[in-house]
Parts: structure tokens; sequence; C-alpha cells
């Protein structure tokens, strides 16, 4: 089980838990994924939880609050809820460094892409890559990120260490999901 509207899921690293990001009771769920069991279930005090992404300690989780401009970081040991401010408008999905250097958060409703620094906790970038950019995807090295733009129907491919525009692709009619396939190197994407 877990609350009102699950959007997003993810597994932890370790594959001890698993989370739903629950867009209507604005909450996070976490259960055990050998019983099935809810252990948890974190209050995130904002719209439309939506994106999730995890370090790979398996002991923190990043949170998108696609209602206002904040990303949410809960301690998945304790449980206790912090957040980084002012992130831009919009937050819908995110994506982390291989090493957890940093995270790449789309802003659907600012048409941007922001990268994080997480030593510091600050936006050290914002970059334009379309009209409402929705799911992004990191290259299995950590130096390049991809962003479905769902309006203009089309894909941004961005350079991690500057965030420089490399290539914008075109996709089919609202693009709105997108995955890197390790193995391949290939970018699969997903439309309306």
């Amino acid at each position: 089980p877990a609350g009102a509207v699950p959007k997003y899921v993810a597994v932890t690293p370790d594959g001890k838990k698993v989370l739903a990001t629950n867009w209507c009771s604005w909450d996070l769920t976490i259960a055990d994924t050998s019983t099935g069991q809810v252990t948890s279930t974190i209050k995130i005090g904002g719209r439309y939880p939506r994106g999730i992404a995890l370090t790979k300690d398996s002991k923190t989780a990043y949170v998108a609050v696609m209602g206002g401009s904040d990303v949410a970081k809960v301690d998945l040991t304790t449980g206790s809820l912090a957040w980084i401010r002012n992130v831009g408008a919009g937050p819908r999905h995110i994506v982390i460094a291989p090493d957890d250097s940093a995270l790449y958060v789309t802003l659907n409703k600012g048409g941007q892409v922001a990268k994080i620094d997480l030593a510091t906790g600050q936006v050290v970038n914002r970059v334009p890559t379309g009209t409402q950019p929705r799911s992004a995807a990191i290259s299995s090295d950590g130096r390049a990120i991809y962003v479905v733009n769902y309006q203009d129907s089309n894909i941004s491919k961005f350079r991690t260490s500057d965030m420089k525009l490399l290539m914008r692709e075109p996709a089919g009619h609202h693009p709105i999901g997108i995955t890197y396939d390790a193995h391949t190197g290939h970018v699969w994407v997903a439309c309306y």
C-alpha cells in the first residue's frame, strides 16, 4: 500500500527499501522489500512530491516537490526532513551523479534544468532546456544528462561539467519518459 496517487517509485541501491512519492497525500511511502510492509510514511509538507533520487549508500532520498520550488532531503535512517530551497519553478524529476556529487533537477514550470552541488546544497547552474521539461536520465559515466521537453516534442542533451547544451533531437509528440541504457549507450524515450 502507498498514499494517494503514487507517482514515482524508486528502490534503494542496496535493494532493501522501495519508496513511492504520493501526489495527492503529499508524502513518501517507504517499504521493506523483503516483507513488502510499509515501514514509514514521511510527510513531505509540500504539494505534489514527484521524482526521487537516492544516494549510493542508500541513506538519503531527494524528492522533487513539483508544486513549489524546493527539493526535499529525507534521511532514510531517521526519517528527518531538510530542504534545498529555491531550486526553481516546478521541480519534477531528479537524477543524481554516479559519485553523489550533484543533483540534476528538471524544472517543468521554469523550462530549465538545475544543477545542485551536494557538498554545499546550492544551485550552481540553471540552464534553459525547452518547454515543460519532464523526465531526465543520466549516462552511466555521469558526463551527460538527457531531458525530454514535453511541449517541444524533443530531447536535450547536456554536458554535466558545465551544463552546456550538446544537442537537441526531435522526439515523438509529447515525450514524457526517458532512460539511458548503460549496456548500449542508447537513450529510450516514451511519448504520449
